[in-house]
């Protein structure tokens, strides 16, 4: 059972908001192929849902889709994987209500840093979702959030303006420089 906990990520999400933006591409159907075998994962299981592939002049990000309550897969080849601007791509369209820009929201998520292909948080491994205002995160969450249906997977490359900015984030390894990557499922508008 899924319960709704702040972590010091989360909170620290909240409090560094990225002071500058930046471009965001935003497509209701992924700019993505299928790949065929099973990727590595750092997310440490086997989800055996659909796999989507998209592709930068940096890299390839592999992303294994989850089935049921179990945590997607992000793998990443040739890293350091990187975005000259935020990308958004919804994975799966969601039936809820539309998420306004102002929204507190319940999500589930899995960070990956894109310059090593690591996970830097996952509130699947905590096995709880975060609930959050999207005024309060960094911008490129919000952006992947924002506008987007309750019930939907979205998955965003951010650069690094619309995540930490030039100060990064240490405490969870990640710095000034790395696009950050996310697989977001969004649970609920919070009351």
């Amino acid at each position: 059972m899924k319960k709704t906990l702040l972590t010091s990520l989360t909170l620290a999400l909240a409090l560094s908001v990225a002071a500058c933006g930046n471009t965001v591409e935003k497509q209701d159907s992924p700019a993505a192929s299928a790949s065929s075998g099973s990727p590595s994962s750092d997310a440490g299981t086997d989800a055996g849902g659909p796999e989507i592939s998209l592709d930068t002049a940096s890299g390839v990000l592999h992303v294994t889709m989850p089935n049921g309550d179990d945590a997607p897969q992000i793998h990443v080849t040739g890293t350091p994987y990187s975005v000259t601007a935020t990308q958004v791509k919804t994975l799966k369209a969601g039936d809820g209500p539309v998420v306004p820009a102002d929204a507190t929201v319940s999500v589930d998520y899995l960070g990956v840093n894109g310059r090593d292909g690591k996970s830097f948080d996952s509130s699947y491994e905590r096995g709880s979702a975060a609930t959050f205002p999207l005024n309060g995160v960094v911008k490129g969450f919000a952006k992947a959030i924002a506008g987007q249906k309750v019930g939907s997977d979205v998955i965003v490359a951010m650069t690094p303006e619309d995540g930490y900015g030039t100060q990064g984030n240490p405490q969870a390894g990640i710095e000034g420089t790395d696009t950050l990557i996310f697989f977001i499922h969004i649970n609920e508008i919070a009351q």
